[in-house]
């Protein structure tokens, strides 16, 4: 399918239209050639792409553990680590579906749920439309008690997904439009079971060949899936995937079509659930479940306020990658080591200060999150199970891939006629659906260029940040809030901003070697990267002293 790729609205600030603040104390301390030997090592071969649940990636966390101790930081958390359970899922023996009494057998039609609760359920059946509850919006599928005892069918995604003015984050996929957020939210309405359906008016084709072959392949990725514990263990009833054709039989009773239901759904409202008459389910679950222990690395400086030492700033990073394919490494220098050793100048520089006799009035968190890649897992662990109140935390300053210029490649041409399509890039760039939605550009025009995601929901913080910038006269550039590359729920921040705190990434971009082996240390460019992370440092000192903290805009 040809994707067009949207056009992008860019805000360039200037520099010399914001006031520019007096340099943060021991800024100078600050300087690329000692970011440069610490990616040499965390990005090096020997460190093998730090992939989670891999001694590399263990020794990274001790690596960093250490340069903490080493700078005589206190730890965020009695011993620096905070950990976590992430978790991995087999299938069990016994899945079975009957549909108003007949059998469907899985994996022909129907599959469980990876997060499914291993359980069985019998009962009617009722159209909950896309099965959300978002309270910050007002807005509940919910808001019936016919739900109770029953199954509910849902359809997958979300109102207006392809609308940028959707309520729900744009074209950016919302949180609460997921699966497993939605199948917490039927279990806390009181449903016994849910059931997930294609959103037909919008993804027509999920019929009759649906398998279990996406969910639970035959070779399970060298990178692992993984969830985190804690939301496996909130869903306590059976889930699966049903085809159109199996939906279509259930929705008969009401009178309407699946497609019917599906569009009344598609308003920006929460729709009344809506009684399925005849349609009866009795759904069996079995998922094996296993624990894998994970752990983030955070440590702090105590700010010197009496009363504003209980707000925190976040400075934060991750330092997984995704470690070996075959012979090849996948070094992650760019992703994220530059940030990760970002993280650790931004504290050196807060200790120098220190020395000196300057402490910020807030405290300050510097956070190395763990398992980014396989989800933000990290991140969501942190917010799960935060080390200070989330109330308390006045903003998140995410570093991750600081060390680059953005080059996104031009569309590959379309093929010939009569010849061979290859692929499916037409549109999305030469380097395919991964800079789907940019456009393309060069390294060269992007050598100064910053990118700040997450601005759109605080204004406050991308006011802080473009007076941070007097000094450092970086290109900042605020265009990727609302795009379809769905940046800004790929990084750390997004499970802050979430939960309502205000959080931005600091990014310089997209490029070929993202996520590929040639994301080596040699490649990047660390006078820039000293100059992003001398911003970062700058707006984190501005923010842990400034008479009021950020707010966060409602969606």
């Amino acid at each position: 399918m040809k994707i067009r790729a949207t056009a992008l609205f860019v805000s360039v600030i200037s520099t010399a239209a914001v006031a520019q603040q007096p340099p943060a104390p021991a800024i100078e301390t600050i300087r690329q050639a000692d970011m440069k030997a610490d990616l040499y090592f965390l990005g090096s071969d020997a460190m093998k792409g730090r992939l989670t649940n891999t001694p590399e990636n263990h020794i990274a966390s001790e690596w960093i553990k250490s340069r903490f101790e080493r700078l005589g930081l206190a730890p965020a958390i009695p011993g620096y680590y905070q950990d976590y359970n992430l978790m991995t899922v087999t299938l069990g023996s016994t899945n079975a579906l009957e549909i108003t009494g007949t059998p469907v057998a899985h994996g022909a039609g129907y599959f469980t749920q990876r997060f499914s609760a291993t359980a069985e359920a019998s009962g009617p059946v009722v159209f909950a439309g896309f099965g959300i509850t978002a309270l910050d919006m007002s807005y509940d599928d919910y808001a019936s008690d016919i739900v109770k005892g029953a199954f509910v069918l849902v359809v997958d995604h979300e109102p207006g997904e392809r609308d940028p003015a959707s309520r729900f984050d744009g074209v950016v996929t919302s949180d609460a439009g997921g699966a497993l957020r939605k199948a917490q939210a039927a279990q806390a309405h009181g449903a016994i079971g849910i059931l997930y359906v294609s959103d037909v008016h919008n993804h027509p084709g999920g019929g009759a060949n649906l398998t279990a072959a996406g969910a639970w392949p035959t070779q399970p990725s060298r990178l692992g899936t993984y969830s985190l514990e804690t939301w496996m263990k909130s869903i306590t009833i059976p889930a699966a995937q049903i085809s159109a054709e199996l939906a279509a039989t259930l929705v008969k009773g009401s009178g309407r079509t699946l497609e019917d239901l599906s569009r009344s759904a598609d308003t920006g409202k929460a729709i009344t659930p809506v009684a399925l008459p005849g349609a009866y389910v009795r759904l069996t679950t079995s998922v094996n479940r296993t624990a894998v222990p994970d752990r983030n690395v955070l440590a702090m400086i105590e700010g010197s306020d009496p009363q504003l030492k209980n707000e925190w700033v976040v400075v934060s990073a991750h330092f997984d990658h995704d470690g070996v394919n075959g012979a090849q490494i996948m070094n992650g220098a760019d992703d994220d080591g530059s940030g990760t050793v970002a993280v650790l100048e931004i504290a050196e520089a807060y200790v120098a200060a220190a020395a000196q006799g300057q402490r910020p009035k807030r405290s300050i968190l510097f956070a190395q999150f763990n398992s980014e890649e396989r989800g933000l897992l990290g991140a969501w662990a942190y917010t799960e199970t935060p080390t200070v109140p989330l109330t308390n935390i006045v903003a998140v300053l995410n570093m991750d891939m600081i060390g680059r210029n953005e080059e996104v490649p031009a569309p590959a041409p379309p093929p010939a006629a009569g010849a061979a399509q290859q692929g499916g890039q037409g549109g999305r760039g030469g380097g395919g659906g991964r800079f789907n939605g940019l456009e393309p550009q060069t390294a060269e025009s992007n050598v100064n260029a910053l990118n700040i995601i997450g601005g759109v929901r605080s204004p406050d913080l991308r006011t802080a940040i473009n007076a941070a910038n007097g000094s450092q006269k970086l290109e900042i550039r605020y265009r990727y809030d609302n795009n379809a590359s769905q940046l800004m729920r790929r990084s750390d921040q997004w499970p802050f901003i979430q939960h309502g705190v205000p959080g931005v990434w600091v990014f310089t971009g997209l490029h070929l070697d993202y996520h590929t082996p040639q994301d080596r240390p040699e490649r990047i460019n660390y006078p820039k990267m000293e100059k992003v992370t001398r911003l970062v440092y700058q707006t984190s000192w501005h923010l842990a002293n400034a008479d009021s903290r950020p707010k966060l805009l409602p969606r």
